[in-house]
C-alpha cells in the first residue's frame, strides 16, 4: 500500500493521477477487508469493470461535488479511457455500486483506522440538514418517502423537509463516523449511534447536545465524556478562546 498518513500529504495537481492514487488505496483495501462471498460471488468473473474501478470512479466523482452520476459517467468514459479501458453500461454501474455500500463502508472505517484516527481521543460531533427538494415542494415530494420527513435547522430558523447529516469530526477536520436520519431526529438520540464502538474519549458539541441525563449515560455506559457550548442563560459559562477553537 501507499506509505500515506494525516501528517504526510502531497498536492496532486492532474485528475489521471489522482485518480490512479484513490484506485491503489482503495484496490489495497478492498482486497484486504472484503469478504469473500462478495469478491467471488456468482458471475464475477464476467464482470466488465471490477468493484475496485467502481468504487474509485465512484468516490472520485463525490471528492469533485458531482452530483449527476449519469454526467460524471458518460465524461468518464469519454475520457478516461487510458486508465479504465473497458466500461460497463451506466445500468450495471450503478446497480453494483448501491450494492457495494457496505463495502465502501467497511473501506472507510479501515481507512480510517490506517490514517490513526483511532488514537486521538478528541473529536466534535455536529449535525447539518439534507434537504432532498424545496421546501414548497415537499408536499409533492414522493422520492424519498417515507424515509425523509420535516425537520428545523436552527441556525437558519428554517423548516425543511428531508435529512439530518450527523457526523463525529477530528479536530483537524477528518470525518471518522457519519449516520444518516430523518429530519426530525434530535441530535441527542443520534449521539449513541456514533459512539458506541467509539475510539475516543471526549465529545464537544454545540448546543443541540445539552442535557445532563444524557451526559451521564454516555459516561456510565459508553465511558464518553460530553463537552457542551452552553446556553446563554447558563450559570457555566464557556471562555471564547473556546468557542473560537471549536467553532
Amino acid at each position: 500500500m501507499l506509505e500515506l498518513n494525516k501528517n504526510s500529504t502531497i498536492t496532486i495537481n492532474n485528475l489521471k493521477d489522482f485518480i490512479t492514487v484513490i484506485y491503489v488505496i482503495i484496490d489495497d483495501i478492498y482486497q484486504k477487508v472484503t469478504p469473500a462471498y462478495i469478491k467471488y460471488r456468482r458471475n464475477i468473473d464476467k464482470a466488465i469493470m471490477s468493484d475496485s474501478e467502481i468504487i474509485t470512479l465512484s468516490l472520485v466523482g463525490e471528492l469533485l461535488t458531482i452530483d449527476s452520476e449519469k454526467a460524471w459517467f458518460g465524461f468518464s468514459r469519454k475520457n478516461l479511457r487510458d486508465l479504465f479501458p473497458k466500461f460497463c453500461t451506466r445500468t450495471r454501474f450503478h446497480r453494483t455500486r448501491k450494492s457495494l455500500f457496505k463495502v465502501v463502508e467497511v473501506i472507510r472505517k479501515e481507512l480510517t483506522s490506517f490514517l490513526n484516527y483511532q488514537h486521538d481521543q478528541v473529536r466534535i460531533i455536529d449535525s447539518m440538514p439534507i434537504p432532498v427538494c424545496a421546501f414548497g415542494r415537499a408536499h409533492f415530494h414522493r422520492s424519498f418517502k417515507p424515509e425523509a420527513a420535516y425537520g428545523k435547522c436552527a441556525s437558519k430558523k428554517q423548516t425543511y423537509y428531508g435529512f439530518k447529516l450527523h457526523a463525529v469530526i477530528a479536530l483537524d477536520g477528518y470525518i471518522s463516523d457519519f449516520i444518516l436520519t430523518p429530519a426530525d431526529t434530535d441530535d441527542r438520540v443520534a449521539v449513541w449511534d456514533l459512539t458506541a464502538i467509539a475510539p475516543f474519549t471526549t465529545v464537544i458539541g454545540d448546543k443541540g447536545y445539552i442535557g445532563e441525563s444524557l451526559a451521564l449515560h454516555l459516561k456510565s455506559e459508553n465511558h464518553i465524556n460530553l463537552v457542551t457550548i452552553k446556553r446563554t442563560n447558563s450559570k457555566v459559562k464557556v471562555s471564547k478562546q473556546f468557542r473560537r477553537m471549536i467553532f
